[in-house]
């Protein structure tokens, strides 16, 4: 009797406190986070000003998690300023973490911390200490890094490139200086490492991402892309691919993506689109940079762009009208409202899609070469998927100017072939490594240039492309998309999808031109082409424009991007082991109705190939489910 009123006692404890958590859950799929910095944080001190800024934010967005800053800037926040805001939002039922930015002072050119010098290796270690004895969490902010040039770390470099010297660096002062001083102040301490979202130029700086994932607890991941055109040229696609890249590279252990306001001018719909993206990568944790944008980023006309009000994706109008919490009816007056309506949608998608899974692209640690590339071909609609291995399980690879690291390239690309699959290579590593290559096929990539517009019956560009030529030897290789200025009737072309059979296998060369951005100026018909050769792994290619991405799950689910100021139409093409008739609408919305066409026999069988036209808005998506 005993026995059975224990366990009915307990069952019941469960039960209440399982629907107390579920209670409280804001989010089913992710949990929403906002970053503050140590200059809000020392803020705190006044009750007034915390209280009242809290509700301002916390009126407007759901949270379920708050890290407090300790030193940014060489300030650092005091004991009891930190205890008492950390109370505060644990008594709001908020989790709190800690955070720390080692820069000396952000304003000048984010300067940073010279880890051979001395004193600041003390204070390096001071500010660990200090932020381990009030949390059981902390995270770095993006600048774990060092730029300094001093007379010491000059000494200190030796005869070491300064991307030597400072990943052995870093790697140093991240268990010496941080990771042990803080578990030998508070033992249970976990120290996250945030990455930023420049990852092709981190060894120049000392981020370490062959090491660090193995010396910190785990990492986050900068999502922010902003305004494309800004001064780092990060394309849209980077705040979903450098998310699963890391993802790939932490052995899953990627807490999180983060994203700021920036970009935020060019519409609400930019930042809303990277919040969206950091989500379907499928982030653990979507952070919000920072509270002082939160508070201080009104919401402005300028942020309805033209296409709003046609029932694209997101609605700026439902943004800024005024909604019921509980008895009070709040008027939205900051981003932070953009952030919870946009979040909480991408909360109802996220929880239908699997994991991640696109084009299997090869970069090396630490290695230059095409840098960001792969965000660009995300951008023509080529899924990708990025490993610090070479795959060997995929149909087809892809490897750019990085992979010319590898010193066993060449026999790897080789066994791919011989396996009778294929690896497509971009001008960029075919330039880079021409006698390895030779080994398979002789084709050169010089320092000769061509200006085209033509591709003949793929039609032609709106603008001239500067590219490098491929030269090959005839019937050696063929050229599947050709372009010239003209094409047809001009005097000469040059092959933008080169191909090659070796073994069982074909080398495929994308041509890439001289400025990245420039492919998306390829005519629809040649980007088809590329796309169809490169998804033999993937159940679906697009058809269509640039910058419409296509985003694809181990579930049978996707997604179709379009980053376009205005509507575009595109199909979805199943490939032949997709027998699915049938697109489901993950969302509110029609299902497209298949377009079936009977090609030519192929080895003595029919292949039908089946077309889903889609109609997306401007800066919109459509997702779905297939058997």
């Amino acid at each position: 009797m005993k026995k059975f009123l224990f366990y009915s006692l307990f069952l019941m404890f469960l039960t209440i406190f399982c629907q107390t958590t579920l209670a409280q859950q804001k989010h089913k799929n992710f949990s929403v986070s906002v970053y503050v910095r140590a200059y809000e944080v020392e803020k705190m001190k006044d009750a007034k000003w915390l209280e009242s800024t809290w509700k301002t934010i916390s009126d407007q967005l759901d949270v379920d998690k708050i890290y407090l800053e300790t030193h940014r800037d060489l300030l650092i926040v005091p004991d009891a300023t930190l205890d008492k805001a950390k109370k505060f939002f644990q008594k709001q039922g908020i989790e709190v973490a800690g955070g720390i930015t080692y820069t000396i002072d952000e304003s000048n050119d984010f300067e940073t911390f010279c880890y051979s010098d001395p004193e600041h290796r003390k204070m390096v270690q001071q500010i660990a200490e200090h932020t381990a004895k009030h949390f059981d969490e902390f995270l770095l902010d993006d600048f774990f890094f060092t730029s300094c040039k001093s007379d010491i770390e000059i000494e200190a470099k030796g005869g070491m490139t300064w991307t030597e010297y400072r990943l052995k660096l870093m790697n140093e002062a991240g268990r010496n200086l941080v990771v042990n001083p803080a578990k030998k102040i508070n033992p249970k301490v976990k120290v996250i490492i945030k990455y930023p979202n420049w990852y092709d130029h981190f060894q120049g700086l000392g981020f370490n991402l062959e090491d660090g994932p193995q010396i910190f607890d785990g990492v986050w991941t900068g999502t922010e892309t902003r305004d494309p055109g800004g001064n780092q040229h990060l394309q849209n696609y980077l705040s979903y691919n450098v998310m699963t890249y890391y993802e790939n590279l932490s052995g899953g252990r990627n807490g999180g993506g983060w994203v700021d306001a920036g970009g935020i001018n060019m519409s609400m719909d930019r930042y809303a689109e990277q919040l969206h993206l950091t989500a379907i990568a499928k982030a653990r944790d979507v952070m919000l940079f920072a509270y002082n944008q939160l508070l201080d980023v009104k919401l402005a006309p300028n942020f309805r762009a033209p296409w709003q009000g046609n029932g694209t994706s997101w609605n700026y109008d439902d943004m800024t009208a005024p909604f019921k919490k509980g008895k009070e009816t709040i008027t939205p007056t900051t981003m932070a409202r953009i952030a919870d309506i946009t979040l909480h949608k991408a909360d109802a998608l996220v929880g239908k899609l699997g994991n991640p899974i696109g084009i299997k692209s090869y970069k090396p640690y630490h290695t230059l070469g095409e840098d960001f590339l792969q965000n660009y071909l995300g951008m023509i609609g080529l899924p990708m998927d990025m490993h610090p291995t070479f795959a060997q399980d995929q149909e087809i690879l892809l490897l750019t100017q990085q992979a010319a690291a590898d010193p066993g390239i060449a026999a790897k690309i080789r066994k791919q072939l011989q396996a009778g699959k294929d690896v497509i290579i971009t001008t960029g590593l075919l330039k880079a490594i021409p006698e390895k290559i030779a080994e398979i096929c002789e084709l050169r990539c010089t320092d000769l240039k061509a200006i085209v517009n033509d591709f003949g019956r793929y039609g032609k560009s709106s603008r001239d492309i500067l590219i490098p030529q491929v030269l090959y030897q005839t019937n050696d290789s063929w050229e599947i998309v050709s372009a010239g200025r003209p094409l047809n009737g001009g005097v000469s072309g040059y092959p933008i999808l080169h191909k090659a059979l070796y073994s069982k296998g074909y080398l495929y060369v994308l041509t890439i031109p001289d400025d990245f951005g420039n492919l998306y100026d390829y005519p629809e018909a040649a980007l088809n082409e590329i796309r169809k050769t490169m998804s033999q792994d993937l159940d679906f290619y697009l058809e269509g424009p640039s910058k419409v991405s296509l985003f694809m799950y181990d579930n049978k689910t996707l997604i179709v991007e379009n980053f376009n100021d205005e509507a575009v139409q595109v199909n979805l093409v199943a490939n032949e082991n997709v027998s699915s008739t049938e697109l489901s609408n993950l969302e509110e919305g029609e299902n497209p109705k298949v377009v079936i066409t009977e090609s030519k026999t192929r080895k003595g069988k029919q292949i039908t190939t089946k077309r889903f036209p889609l109609t997306i808005k401007p800066h919109s998506y459509l997702a779905f489910q297939y058997k």
